[in-house]
């Protein structure tokens, strides 16, 4: 398929004018389960203006049957391209086609569902994969409105983006507001539905028949109606899309969720089939507010090519948040974010593909690469700051200014920052130059001399307000003594504290308005190593987890250390997203940052189990627990351990051993080799879903066992029948610490395989398989010399990336264990 390029969008959004798409789908045939329904009938009737005597052109990823520009017939496909020669003012377009259903999560996706054989599809037209489904002009600042009818079997339901009617096999929609190709969806099946109204909206639940057990409507009706008021009420302007507004749960989804207007695809992931701790429901709630900021900001204003499509993704990141804060039961979500979820941020901003916030964007695909964690933590964090810089009234002033200006039409980030800038009375080019514009994470450090307690700034000067917290150690607690407000401008910020004077701990970034990594003085750095559960804010205790974590990454601070520093500290949290963080972060530097991990993941191991026994019964804490201890059990007493569990002898009181639980228990055992293939079909058929299906490939694949690798390995990277989860579950299978002897050959495997992998596949399923591919667990210098082969220019972009940054990690791991202390 030929990538769209910036250049040539712009020169077509200069002769073109789209009007409408009339788009007619016939799924009929689809429920067949007893043949492969591999195609189905696409029809488009688009009516647009353009310059007179010009020529463009229109895509379609599928097979042509006719198409007519204005009466006459034009044609044949040159690659995804129609041609369109000789266009007058007003054009009429039409196109019938044949088109492919999907499994990898892109276009027309289909699935069956393996417990009761129905059949469900799902549209998915980002990033230009509307085409996939119906021939367009595949560019988001293109828009139209989108007139949809369907043929589907007459025992299914089909949800539009807008509202719909059906009479017998036959399905009409409502015309929708003027929108982007990529917002375009459309999804069919026997789904189990429910509604209820909210505010002049009805609004809707749709999940797989086989799921309905599972669907927990009254909480997701309750987190969706708290959003809406809230939302409604900041964006100053109603629900913008009609009087419906659908979330589905969709299987084998590629992302967390999409925004599609009036009918929003979720994973169903989030149909939560087995105990779930309640960040597991923080998370899903953001994740409710996340898209749903999109109807606003992202579908009602649009960005007009993909350079600003961070803007889009940090400005839901930070609403998501936000919006769970304020609006709903939640607890805890900036602490959340601050742990776990700016870590990505800085991992990204870190990797050699690193880039600004704002950047270009030359195509399609290499917007598909900046879907990473600068254009959605990063950004959110920034937004975060500029909202404290101005203020809220300020920011949220400006932007309702900047939503009745451009509706329904696009945008630049420029047109944003005017508003923002008339709203709050002060120029912000300076600001925007030095955060938005500008790659690399800037690290804050404090450090006294003779002469006084400094700031350094080292990675790149910015301006940072932000909160010094001066703590001392008080009987059995740390104490907040006072906080400084503080601008960090130069390289060195001198402050107003005497030498004699330091607190127990001086924390850079108290209250987390900024965003950048902390390093500590010595003595701070001892009583966060030795005291950090005695500090009561657990916001503050977050960014110490947080600088600690970033100094073992940059080989500051030993894993050795760090382990010791979460086995004293983590008992110390009461919430789980933060224990499960540091859990996973120790971990991690067991396994790959240190020559001692055997030893550090055996000290984990033993911790987590005590502390689930000691865990109040059936709490999330003691779940969280059981799950880190099966991730890093070893040697003799754990395993029996584990068989314990899955077995029900050896079950903390008040512990459910469920479906999901059991998958983790058997993969942990296939990978320590004490369950075989017979143990693994006997799990399947006790939980015989598509989840289910998913976990025993994993498990295969876990195995220590040469055959279950060479198999596992083939078919990841060369079944193509299989979907783009099943062949994620298999590469996600295969490389599993104390496994490094049996894996070696398949370094070499991975050089001269990847290149294949994506030429067969498409980008995304091929940028999925090549990380989760990658000879992660062998912490050894020849991976990274002979990878190097894979950053040769005449591989795709893609590729080169992704490998890049996996090589970093690992070159990150080299580094910390060259400075590990001696045994």
């Amino acid at each position: 398929m030929r990538n769209l390029t910036r250049d040539e969008a712009g020169a077509r959004a200069a002769l073109l004018d789209v009007a409408s798409y009339d788009v007619q789908l016939d799924l009929t045939g689809a429920d067949d389960t007893s043949s492969t329904a591999g195609h189905f009938r696409s029809g488009v009737t688009v009516r647009f203006t353009a310059t007179p005597g010009s020529a463009s052109f229109a895509e379609l990823d599928g097979e042509l049957l006719e198409a007519t520009l204005n009466g006459s017939r034009v044609g044949p496909l040159t690659g995804n391209r129609l041609e369109l020669p000789g266009l007058q003012t007003d054009n009429v377009l039409e196109v019938s086609a044949r088109c492919a259903y999907s499994r990898t999560g892109e276009g027309l996706h289909r699935f069956v569902d393996p417990e009761d054989g129905a059949v469900y599809l799902y549209a998915q037209s980002f990033l230009d994969d509307a085409q996939r489904i119906f021939a367009c002009f595949d560019q988001p600042d293109l828009k139209a409105v989108f007139r949809l009818t369907v043929e589907a079997p007459d025992t299914w339901t089909v949800i539009g983006n807008e509202r719909g009617a059906g009479d017998r096999n036959r399905w009409s929609f409502a015309p929708t507001q003027r929108i982007s190709t990529y917002l375009f969806t459309v999804a069919a099946g026997p789904w189990h539905s429910v509604h209820r109204a909210h505010d002049g909206i009805e609004l809707g639940l749709h999940c797989r028949r086989s799921l309905a057990a599972q669907l927990d409507p009254d909480e997701l009706f309750e987190i969706t109606g708290q959003s809406f008021d809230l939302q409604q009420e900041l964006f100053g302007r109603h629900y913008p899309f009609g009087d419906t507004y659908d979330q589905l749960f969709v299987p084998e989804f590629n992302a967390g969720a999409m925004e599609n207007p009036g009918a929003v695809t979720f994973s169903e992931d989030f149909v939560f089939r087995s105990r779930v701790t309640d960040d597991r429901r923080r998370r899903r709630a953001m994740v409710i507010a996340h898209e749903m900021s999109h109807m606003w900001f992202g579908d009602l204003v649009t960005m007009r090519w993909w350079d600003d499509l961070w803007l889009n993704e940090s400005f839901a990141e930070l609403m998501g948040y936000l919006t769970v804060d304020r609006a709903t039961r939640h607890d805890g979500t900036w602490v959340d974010f601050s742990a776990s979820r700016k870590a990505w941020g800085y991992r990204a901003d870190q990797l050699p593909s690193t880039h600004p916030v704002q950047g270009d964007v030359d195509d399609n695909r290499s917007a598909l690469l900046n879907f990473d964690g600068i254009s959605y933590a990063k950004g959110a964090s920034v937004l975060r700051q500029l909202v404290a810089t101005v203020g809220e009234d300020a920011f949220f002033s400006g932007v309702r200014a900047y939503l009745d200006r451009h509706a329904f039409a696009n945008t630049t980030f420029a047109d944003l920052l005017a508003e923002l800038e008339a709203a709050s009375g002060r120029s912000l080019d300076e600001w925007s130059r030095a955060w938005l514009q500008t790659a690399g994470v800037s690290t804050l450090r404090t450090v006294v001399t003779g002469d006084g307690v400094q700031i350094r700034q080292d990675g790149g000067r910015r301006p940072h307000r932000i909160g010094v917290g001066l703590y001392d150690l008080s009987g059995d607690a740390l104490v907040l003594r006072s906080r400084l407000d503080v601008e960090v401008d130069d390289a060195v910020t001198p402050l107003d504290l005497a030498p004699d004077d330091l607190p127990d701990l001086l924390l850079p970034n108290d209250g987390d308005l900024t965003f950048a990594k902390v390093r500590f003085d010595d003595r701070s750095l001892a009583t966060v190593r030795r005291d950090l559960r005695r500090l009561a804010d657990p916001l503050a205790r977050a960014l110490c987890w947080s600088a600690l974590w970033d100094a073992c990454r940059d080989a500051e601070l030993s894993a050795d250390d760090l382990v010791a520093a979460v086995l004293a500290g983590v008992d110390g949290e009461s919430d789980p997203a933060v224990v499960e963080t540091l859990l996973s972060q120790a971990r991690t530097a067991a396994t790959l940052y240190s020559p001692r991990g055997i030893e550090l993941r055996d000290s984990l191991a033993e911790a987590s189990w005590r502390a689930a026994h000691a865990a109040p019964a059936g709490s999330d804490l003691q779940l969280v627990r059981v799950r880190a201890f099966a991730l890093v059990a070893d040697g003799i007493v754990q395993p029996a351990a584990l068989e314990g569990l899955l077995r029900g002898t050896q079950v903390p009181p008040g512990l459910a051993v469920d479906t999901d639980l059991r998958w983790v228990l058997v993969e942990a055992l296939a990978a320590l080799g004490r369950v075989d293939d017979a143990v693994i079909d006997a799990e399947l058929t006790r939980d015989p879903t598509a989840a289910g299906r998913l976990h025993a490939l994993a498990a295969r694949a876990s195995r220590p066992d040469p055959a279950a690798k060479a198999d596992a390995w083939q078919a990841a990277v060369a079944d193509t029948s299989l979907s783009h989860h099943e062949s994620a579950a298999l590469a996600g299978g295969i490389w599993r610490f104390g496994q490094e002897a049996l894996l070696g050959d398949y370094v070499d495997r991975y050089v001269t395989d990847m290149p294949g992998l994506w030429a067969a596949r498409t980008p995304q399923v091929a940028g999925s398989l090549t990380v989760r591919l990658f000879p992660s667990t062998l912490v050894e210098p020849r991976v990274l010399e002979r990878t190097a082969a894979l950053l040769d220019e005449v591989h795709p972009a893609g590729l080169r990336r992704y490998v890049a940054e996996q090589r970093d990690d690992l070159a990150r791991a080299l580094r910390a264990r060259a400075c590990a202390p001696p045994r």
